[in-house]
């Protein structure tokens, strides 16, 4: 699962070769990018995602009790809210996330990351984040507490055609739980205001 991951995670960076927005100045003195966006400030957004987590059976560092041949996995719907801070043609940002596990063994996710990458084109986003999330699982019972680890992942971002960036974009998303514990495919929407 590992190998599959990192295949999967620099497939995403070598085939995705942005494009730099270009600046733009308007008559405030803002400095814009080709769509109209600002190239430096705040950008707050808010989204709603879902998708399906698979842990594989090896012990993590969390110490997720781990029956013989158990594989804990389940379809996850996750509220996200965090802010971008646009820095010309790159980007950083904080995101905090609360997932529901609808089927399967996972109850609740929670976290936090950090995201940083590029924007792309006049409408997208490639990035990469680090973060820390805490899973409860259903298949262990009501008391069995939360199990936190570091998550790596990658993802992009981008509004359909002839949107601008600050409308509703589509977000494809791929991460990982500890030393590629989980394999985490989610896609959904984000609201940028």
């Amino acid at each position: 699962m590992r190998k599959f991951f990192w295949t999967v995670a620099s497939a995403a960076v070598f085939v995705a070769v942005p494009a730099f927005a270009q600046d733009a100045s308007t008559d405030t003195g803002a400095v814009e990018t080709a769509d109209g966006t600002r190239a430096f400030g705040i950008e707050p957004y808010v989204g709603i995602i879902g998708g399906y987590e698979r842990f594989d059976d090896e012990v993590t560092h969390s110490g997720i009790p781990v029956p013989a041949g158990q594989n804990y996995k389940g379809g996850l719907i996750e509220g996200v809210a965090g802010v971008n801070v646009p820095l010309g043609p790159v980007f950083a940002g904080v995101e905090g996330s609360v997932a529901k596990g609808f089927t399967g063994d996972i109850d609740w996710e929670y976290g936090a990351a950090g995201r940083f990458g590029v924007r792309a084109g006049d409408t997208g986003l490639f990035y990469g984040k680090v973060g820390y999330r805490w899973v409860n699982f259903d298949a262990l019972g009501p008391n069995s507490g939360d199990y936190g680890e570091m998550v790596y992942g990658v993802g992009t971002e981008f509004a359909p055609a002839g949107k601008k960036m600050n409308d509703v974009r589509v977000r494809l998303e791929v991460d990982t739980y500890g030393d590629a514990h989980s394999f985490r495919p989610m896609a959904g929407l984000i609201a940028q205001f």
